[in-house]
């Protein structure tokens, strides 16, 4: 089976933006940081985006405009004052936006190696896991807090690169705080459903090419399947089957956008050796088979 595709941050600008942005915006060693104005970022873009994945995590800060990004299984649309993290290695696409204004800031989860930041690593907070809630709307105030970080942030980096590390760090660590006061678990049901949830979430995006029985997952957490499923539905509103499913659909869409694998190789690269049931899974969450799928990518 071969490894499923994300770029590094370098691979992913050589894919989705303009060679003119290197020397324009981005300094040596972007791969571990970068922060800059969203609307410079988007100019150099190659758009639509299909979905893809980074190994470093993204997040960005919309001050005016809207603009439409997708997130794993959800598809948020920002209005001012909205701010989205995308954690490294979760699924994004995005395209055409209305013009719009804010930051955008990269940061490998590397980049706080052997730094401590009130007690806690950066990247253990939850809204950086791959299950985690990335949204903060305007309505949670965290605009007011995060954007002088991030213009502290953009304007060191523009005028020195990566020169001054330790005081990126300390912005950095200081905004992901400020996130981390604000950041409010959805949907909540509180207590050991949502850590039921969380667990089953990790274990799936782990395993889920070669497991789809909820079953499975249950006895790997040691509860029954009927109190996996209740935790979990009552903690996310969607069933664990449906999450397999999704996570299998949403895996494939990534293998049909980046490789040209036959679709009964892509079914089999998400672990389902029946490619017909594949297609009509596809179908039930798509609205249309792989190949339409395919087709409609390359005719775009």
């Amino acid at each position: 089976m071969p490894p499923i595709l994300t770029h590094d941050t370098a691979a992913f600008h050589r894919a989705y933006v303009q060679p003119a942005a290197a020397p324009a915006l981005l300094h040596p060693g972007f791969e571990r940081f970068f922060a800059v104005r969203l609307e410079e970022m988007y100019q150099l873009m190659r758009l639509p985006v299909p979905p893809t994945r980074t190994s470093a995590h993204l997040l960005l800060l919309l001050t005016a405009g809207a603009g439409r990004m997708s997130v794993g299984h959800e598809t948020y649309v920002l209005s001012p004052g909205d701010c989205l993290l995308v954690p490294a290695g979760q699924v994004l696409a995005f395209g055409e936006v209305a013009p719009h204004a804010g930051y955008l800031c990269s940061f490998h989860p590397d980049f706080f190696q052997g730094r401590i930041t009130h007690g806690a690593l950066p990247g253990e907070f939850d809204f950086l896991r791959v299950w985690g809630a990335p949204y903060f709307p305007a309505s949670s105030g965290v605009a007011a807090s995060v954007r002088p970080l991030l213009e502290k942030l953009r304007a060191e980096y523009a005028a020195g690169g990566l020169a001054a590390v330790g005081l990126l760090q300390a912005y950095l660590a200081a905004l992901l705080c400020e996130l981390n006061r604000a950041y409010q678990p959805a949907p909540a049901a509180g207590g050991r459903a949502a850590q039921l949830a969380n667990q089953f979430r990790e274990r799936l995006l782990a395993q889920f090419r070669q497991e789809h029985r909820v079953a499975a997952y249950a006895a790997q957490l040691h509860v029954s399947p009927n109190h996996l499923n209740k935790a979990v539905k009552a903690s996310t509103g969607k069933s664990p089957g449906r999450w397999i499913d999704e996570t299998i659909i949403l895996e494939a869409k990534v293998l049909l956008h980046h490789s040209h694998r036959s679709v009964a190789d892509v079914a089999a690269d998400v672990g389902l050796v029946d490619a017909s049931y594949f297609s009509r899974l596809f179908r039930k969450y798509e609205g249309l088979t792989p190949l339409e799928f395919r087709r409609r990518i390359e005719t775009s």
